[in-house]
């Protein structure tokens, strides 16, 4: 069902996994917990390359958005086993299986990042269409976003979950559906992420404006142009503040 009629109405969708709230956390607590790395351990370079296998191995294993269970638990240990390595710590039998489920059990302990929901009641109450893309199973999903009380801050409608619909990021036509169901443009859609492959290149084919969330300073990974790049949420403000002004 279309929302709104106003094709010109400027719309603001924002990442969850690392966007909303820091993806980091839950990782470095498995790792800690299961293999007793230390604390000057480089975690966020670690993550980084976790991150990097879960996409390169969903596109080795052809994962849609609607995944076979067996194929995404093969990714899930796989990243785990090949991060790892890359950095020195060899799994043995059995770890990467506990790893997986001390990082998912810590997906439910988690907080925004400072500023982000002050960000998005603002704009909200500017009058524009706020809302959520994310990549992951309906369910698994839906748990992180009410383990954030998001469903207290953005209308469920606006929340779209590649799991429920068939769609997932970087495909653009989860964007197109994204403007056809709230009846908004792309031209006039703003999308903030993290991932490059997901979040950048997705929303760019789709021919909306983009904000990478860079925050962990990685490196472009193709010849996409986003229209920004934010290191933290006043930058994001500043970015849009901006933009919605002036367009």
């Amino acid at each position: 069902m279309i929302l709104s009629k106003d094709q010109t109405q400027k719309a603001i969708f924002f990442d969850v996994d690392d966007t909303l709230y820091d993806h980091l956390q839950p990782l470095r607590g498995a790792l800690q917990k299961v293999l007793g790395l230390d604390d000057d351990f480089p975690y966020a370079e670690v993550y980084h390359r976790f991150r990097y296998y879960s996409d390169w191995l969903s596109d080795q294993e052809g994962l849609s958005a609607v995944p076979e269970a067996e194929a995404v638990e093969r990714m899930r240990r796989r990243r785990f086993e090949l991060t790892m390595k890359e950095f020195g710590v060899p799994l043995i039998e059995g770890q990467a299986e506990t790893l997986q489920a001390q990082y998912l059990s810590r997906q439910f302990q988690i907080q925004p990042f400072d500023g982000a929901y002050d960000l998005i009641r603002s704009l909200m109450a500017d009058g524009h269409l706020v809302g959520l893309i994310t990549n992951g199973e309906g369910e698994h999903q839906r748990r992180k976003l009410e383990a954030l009380n998001v469903f207290d801050l953005v209308p469920e409608e606006r929340i779209f979950i590649s799991g429920t619909l068939g769609y997932a990021k970087p495909d653009r036509q989860l964007f197109e559906h994204v403007n056809k169901q709230t009846g908004t443009d792309a031209r006039f859609s703003y999308y903030v992420g993290d991932s490059w492959r997901n979040d950048v290149v997705g929303a760019v084919n789709a021919g909306w404006n983009v904000i990478w969330f860079n925050h962990r300073n990685a490196l472009p990974e193709s010849n996409h142009q986003p229209h920004h790049v934010a290191r933290d949420y006043n930058e994001i403000t500043r970015i849009l503040t901006s933009e919605l002004v002036l367009q």
